[in-house]
């Protein structure tokens, strides 16, 4: 079982930055591809970024191509979520997301770890 933990989530105005931080408690994550979603209330829950297993690619929704980027943190222990030039659209909560059963999605379902996850607010 792997329990994800968010953090940096927060208040910002238009054009501002955030960092988001995925951890699991210090457990390495390197078997799993991790990936970032967000969902507003009413909405579907949306992919946002992804990164595979050894951290060599990325994916991004075409919403946040340029102003987001996703990395894997020293030993494997943590994702970060750098984001910027912030949006009021990009308001939502954001969930880390691990899978070990695929090699490479951005489907919902096929995340089988989630993160409680952690508002962002991005005011005009």
């Amino acid at each position: 079982q792997v329990q994800l933990v968010e953090s940096g989530g927060g208040s910002v105005q238009a054009g501002g930055s955030l960092r988001l931080s995925c951890s699991a408690s210090g457990r390495t994550l390197s078997s799993y591809v991790m990936a970032w979603f967000r969902q507003v209330p009413g909405k579907e829950r949306e992919f946002v970024a992804g990164i595979s297993r050894d951290g060599g690619r990325t994916n991004f929704a075409d919403s946040v191509k340029g102003r987001f980027t996703i990395a894997r943190g020293n030993a494997n222990i943590a994702v970060y979520l750098e984001m910027n030039s912030l949006k009021p659209e990009d308001t939502a909560i954001y969930y880390c997301a691990a899978t070990g059963k695929y090699a490479w999605t951005n489907v919902p379902r096929d995340y089988n770890y989630w993160g409680q996850g952690t508002q962002v607010t991005v005011s005009s």
